[in-house]
């Protein structure tokens, strides 16, 4: 069995079935899981439709992960409409979240997670749903001609505050995970995205390749966020474009990494973050247990 520091991301559901895979084939996801012999795992709920049906299920996941010997640290809560600025929309974001925190406490996590605040941006349609928002797509958006950026950041980061109270009832931290086009998507905007909302549960989800590919520096990030990660989401990458590779496919310096993590006395979780359609990997179960192996080596060396 795989050390328990080891998450298996739900990328690896995704890659195999596209965004979002189906709420109700996740208990196969969960068999999945398993047979790579994980004993951590992240499930997800994406958006309302998605998160309710995994809410109505809740129970019946909870049996399956007991059942497999498994555990959840980590539940995500994808729910771009946080940020919208439109405040009904963003209340009822917030009662969607409610529900996410209730699913993760009946798994027992330690905290939920989401994208970094989404800004306020208008598309031809609606949102996309998608996992990462590509350039042509930033540059289709636009934004509301009655949009006040100041007051949008006050009322954006007083409804991401009542979200951290509201995880904070439950035990739970709120993770925010960083990706191209989205606020906090670097250190030194989470830093003043966290000084800003002012909740001591609110933490960085530290993802390799997405910050690798925005040229924030992963040694300097380690160093300046080391009392706001508990959990790093482990994938590498080229340098020149969002892709979630093999480790060892990309350019990141491991070593360089994992020599920072000794430093801040790093004791969290790593979750496992290969695959998505913008990446090329050729076996996805091979580059789930070679990570795998290869973070347990590096658990090891520092034991």
């Amino acid at each position: 069995m795989i050390d328990s520091r080891i998450v298996a991301c739900y990328l690896y559901p995704i890659t195999k079935y596209g965004y979002p895979p189906e709420a109700k084939d996740t208990l196969t996801h969960i068999n999945e899981f398993a047979s790579l012999g994980f004993k951590s795992i992240e499930l997800e709920g994406i958006r309302k439709h998605h998160l309710m049906e995994v809410y109505e299920m809740k129970e019946e996941i909870v049996r399956h992960v007991l059942l497999n010997n498994l555990e959840v640290p980590y539940f995500c809560v994808v729910l771009p409409g946080l940020s919208s600025p439109d405040e009904t929309e963003r209340a009822k974001n917030l009662d969607f979240f409610i529900k996410g925190c209730e699913i993760a406490s009946a798994f027992g996590s330690l905290g939920v997670l989401d994208n970094a605040p989404l800004p306020p941006y208008q598309f031809p349609d609606d949102v996309p749903v998608v996992r990462h928002y590509h350039e042509e797509t930033l540059s289709a958006a636009k934004f509301p001609d009655t949009l006040d950026w100041n007051t949008y950041w006050e009322q954006m980061t007083e409804t991401y505050r009542h979200a951290c109270d509201i995880a904070a009832g439950y035990n739970l931290s709120y993770q925010m995970h960083p990706a191209h086009g989205v606020l906090a998507s670097t250190t030194d905007a989470f830093l003043q995205f966290h000084e800003a909302v002012g909740r001591d549960n609110l933490r960085f989800n530290l993802d390799t390749a997405n910050q690798y590919f925005l040229k924030d520096n992963l040694q300097l990030s380690l160093l300046r966020l080391a009392d706001y990660i508990d959990y790093i989401h482990i994938s590498d990458n080229g340098g020149i474009k969002v892709e979630h590779l093999p480790i060892g496919d990309g350019e990141i310096r491991w070593d360089d990494f994992f020599e920072t993590l000794d430093k801040i006395n790093f004791s969290g979780h790593f979750g496992i973050d290969i695959g998505g359609s913008e990446s090329s990997v050729s076996d996805l179960d091979a580059a789930y247990k070679n990570a795998a192996e290869f973070l347990e080596r590096k658990i090891r060396e520092k034991q």
